[in-house]
């Protein structure tokens, strides 16, 4: 019995994939722009299109997406990287040339200003 219920089943499944499989008429129109419907045009030259398929493939569907890091998290992550380390950090001077020395104040300060830029551009905070 469970048999002959499956097979009724999968019966109606194929019957049913064979309904929703269709025609669609293609015509260009005077200016020509192509048409799709399901009706022929009214008159003029149409192609018999068959729909073989419907809805996204599955290669379409499952496609890892990738998301790209905002440059400022990156710059973010490393200010605090460099900030949370044991090297001195210098402010930079004039020409690019390194200027004097953070103190511990002003290191604790600039700290939390990079978590504070690693919170706003980053989806996942660190440090």
């Amino acid at each position: 019995m469970p048999r002959l219920t499956l097979l009724v089943f999968v019966a109606g499944l194929t019957a049913s994939a064979a309904a929703f499989a269709g025609e669609v008429y293609q015509w260009k129109d005077a200016n020509g722009v192509t048409h799709y419907s399901q009706t022929p045009p009214p008159s003029g030259a149409y192609q018999l299109r068959q729909i073989t398929s419907t809805g996204a493939s599955t290669a379409q569907a499952s496609a890892p997406t990738t998301v790209e890091e905002n440059p400022n998290c990156a710059t973010a992550r490393g200010n605090v990287a460099a900030l949370s380390g044991n090297q001195p950090v210098h402010e930079a001077g004039e020409d690019g040339q390194p200027g004097r020395a953070l103190n511990d104040a002003e290191r604790a300060a600039q700290l939390e200003l990079a978590r504070a830029a690693v919170k706003a551009y980053c989806d996942t905070p660190a440090g």
